[in-house]
């Protein structure tokens, strides 16, 4: 079996992050939505992995590299503009040959992992197994009506009056027959062709699609609000580690993570939480949620909720809650106060907090 990651969308509910940065590479606890990805893929025992990637793909390939250092292959394959996720399989043809293999959408966080869905799928191995999850509202995604027996009867794309609340994770095993249905479908309204279209038509077809409920954490990492929930989750997961510097005058509380060269002075850190190596925590408190970087300078500051990018720096600025701040850019404080802020700071960008 192969694997199919999806790496070139734009990530525009992510700005200003996505002007500089690939969405799949913003980080949650500290290693990014696609390492995540690819973890989960090799812990299926798929090591051949074809990326798509966009304009954007120069970043992405000098983050991940060949995949070596995360115990995969990695081959990198150009789709030219967003033409819809049935199309990736198209550009994906020569690498995925014959086939079996998992796509995967490079934004989608499942810390539980799809083993029973990749097991189901060797076991029966059907023309097409989706992985869904039930949502409170199925309006806002793909929809899957199921049979009895975990037979799929019917996709639909975000239906007015849906019919089931079982809505399609972007999860999917395939046999070589979805290029045939890939061929034979057309462009939907929105100009793209639907991966949903190519599953319908397998259906029309008289092919076996099955389902797989994944009841685990599932967040699409697309905006803010979504990137800070699965940092926060994720964190919760994690185990503690002192790898770097903690001087006698600071307090770690709970689970939290220092990783290797960084040094915490006089400062208190309440897990979970994690500071990447390199980075310098002074003067400053910590609180639940919150990761820090690599090469992070934080002084006399607190921070809860928050995640800031490697090399950032904020000095001088107490009650940072819920803020994004980017790969080194510096917020810092003109007077000393005691306000709270929440700050969404692009890469490279400099804010000023006057109180």
């Amino acid at each position: 079996m192969k694997a199919l990651v999806l790496a070139g969308g734009s990530g525009t509910r992510l700005r200003p992050f996505s002007y500089s940065m690939p969405k799949q590479l913003i980080p949650i606890a500290n290693t990014p939505v696609l390492v995540h990805v690819l973890d989960n893929i090799r812990d299926l025992g798929v090591t051949d992995i074809g990326v798509i990637v966009g304009n954007r793909g120069p970043d992405i390939e000098a983050a991940l590299g060949d995949g070596s250092r995360h115990g995969v292959k990695l081959t990198y394959l150009l789709q030219d503009a967003p033409r819809g996720l049935a199309h990736t399989v198209a550009v994906a043809r020569d690498f995925l040959g014959d086939d079996d293999f998992v796509m995967y959408l490079g934004d989608n966080v499942l810390p539980e992992g799809v083993a029973a869905t990749a097991e189901a799928f060797t076991v029966r191995r059907p023309a097409a197994q989706i992985v869904v999850h039930k949502v409170p509202d199925p309006r806002q995604f793909g929809v899957a009506e199921l049979g009895p027996d975990g037979e799929v009867v019917r996709l639909v794309e975000k239906p007015a009056e849906p019919r089931s609340d079982m809505a399609l994770v972007g999860v999917y095993f395939f046999t070589s027959a979805i290029h045939r249905a890939v061929d034979s479908i057309r462009p939907s309204a929105r100009g793209e062709l639907e991966i949903t279209d190519a599953i319908q038509w397998l259906l029309a077809s008289g092919a076996e699609v099955r389902a797989t409920q994944y009841d685990g954490y599932w967040k699409d990492a697309g905006n803010v609000e979504d990137v800070l929930d699965c940092n926060r989750y994720l964190l919760e997961r994690l185990a503690p580690a002192v790898a770097g510097h903690v001087d006698a005058a600071s307090e770690l509380v709970g689970t939290v993570v220092v990783e290797a060269g960084a040094r915490v002075t006089r400062s208190r850190i309440e897990g979970p939480a994690i500071i990447g190596a390199g980075a310098v925590v002074e003067d400053s408190h910590i609180g639940p949620h919150t990761s820090i970087g690599r090469g992070c300078l934080v002084s006399d500051s607190g921070l809860e909720n928050s995640i800031a990018l490697d090399e950032a720096s904020v000095s001088g600025v107490r009650g940072l809650r819920s803020s994004l701040i980017g790969r080194a850019a510096s917020v810092g404080a003109t007077e000393q106060g005691a306000g709270r802020y929440r700050l969404v700071v692009g890469d490279h960008t400099r804010v000023e907090v006057t109180v």
